[in-house]
């Protein structure tokens, strides 16, 4: 049993992951087999087992020469791809079992060289280095398809060139003064968002003692107008019980006019006066006597005109119009 080219067994086995591709006198057949035991004719049928999974090929010690004219390698690129089976009997019809040095190996020599003279020394040790992988999978798989299209290109990857230790030596020195000049920059704008951050917090702190201020005056001038109100209350509270005592006072006063006029009879003066006399513990002996009673009523009834003159104007005093 054999699971190489040997052609003098007749039992061979094909690997998971390959296909088995066959020639009977040199020519290519178009069987192939599936992984698993298959019979062949001895010394006339060779067989070889072709992967069509994923595989990485490395591509090592590459030469080019920058723009510049500056000589630099790559130690190694590796290239992810991987063969359809529909296409197997097809690639190996037109590029045989190493089709993948005719696109992959060389290909990438052909490709680096290409890009390396387009550009400088800076350019693809510094500015596009990270560019190299894509452009490499692009140009690979840009010709593949159009002349091999079986070949899938999954991925690229690519080392950082040798360059001459001089020029080197300037890169790293380039390096680190970019280095050093991110540093100050990243610390100046760590400066710079401390100073926003602590004039934020002053502004903030600003504007709170401002509000706290508003909110004590607001506070202060309500007190103000409720004490204002309270004593506008208490103001027309005492207006309204003067005024009310006074409406009182008015009225007892008119009541108490109006019991008086009514008492002020002739009869009830008279009356009044009998009752003076009658209370009088002096007696008077003469014939003028008579003539003192009449005096005495004459004084009464002139008395009474001054009460009723004093009780009226009392009464105009107590009350006024204008409230």
């Amino acid at each position: 049993m054999s699971t190489s080219g040997s052609s003098w067994y007749i039992l061979h086995q094909v690997p998971e992951g390959h296909v088995g591709v066959y020639w009977r006198g040199g020519a290519l057949l178009k069987t192939i087999t599936n992984p698993g035991f298959h019979l062949k004719l001895p010394l006339v049928t060779k067989f070889e087992p072709i992967q069509v999974t994923l595989q990485t090929d490395q591509v090592k010690n590459i030469p080019c020469g920058t723009k510049g004219g500056v000589m630099i390698s790559f130690d190694k690129i590796e290239v992810v791809n991987r063969l359809r089976k529909e296409y197997v009997y097809e690639t190996l019809l037109n590029y045989g079992i190493h089709y993948d040095k005719t696109w992959i190996y060389d290909k990438i020599h052909h490709e680096i060289n290409q890009f390396c003279s387009a550009h400088t020394l800076q350019q693809v040790y510094i500015d596009m280095f990270d560019q190299i992988d894509e452009k490499m999978k692009e140009a690979i798989q840009r010709d593949c398809t159009q002349y091999a299209p079986g070949i899938e290109i999954i991925g690229v990857r690519v080392t950082k060139p040798n360059i001459p230790a001089s020029i080197k030596r300037n890169f790293e020195l380039m390096e680190e003064e970019r280095t050093k000049a991110l540093i100050a920059m990243e610390r100046q704008k760590v400066a710079e968002k401390e100073a926003e951050t602590q004039k934020k917090i002053a502004l903030s702190e600003a504007e709170k003692n401002a509000q706290v201020s508003k909110i004590l005056m607001e506070q202060k001038l309500m007190e103000r107008d409720s004490t204002k109100r309270q004593q506008e209350i208490e103001n027309q509270m005492y207006i309204a019980r003067e005024k009310s005592q006074a409406d009182a006072s008015y009225y007892r006063v008119t009541k108490e006019a109006e019991a008086n006029r009514l008492k002020l009879t002739p009869e009830y003066l008279e009356l009044k006066f009998i009752e003076s006399i009658a209370n009088n513990s002096k007696i008077f002996f003469g014939d003028k006597v008579p003539n003192m009673v009449m005096d005495q009523r004459l004084l009464g009834n002139f008395l009474s005109g001054i009460a009723r003159r004093d009780h009226f104007e009392l009464a105009t005093t107590y009350w006024d119009p204008t409230k």
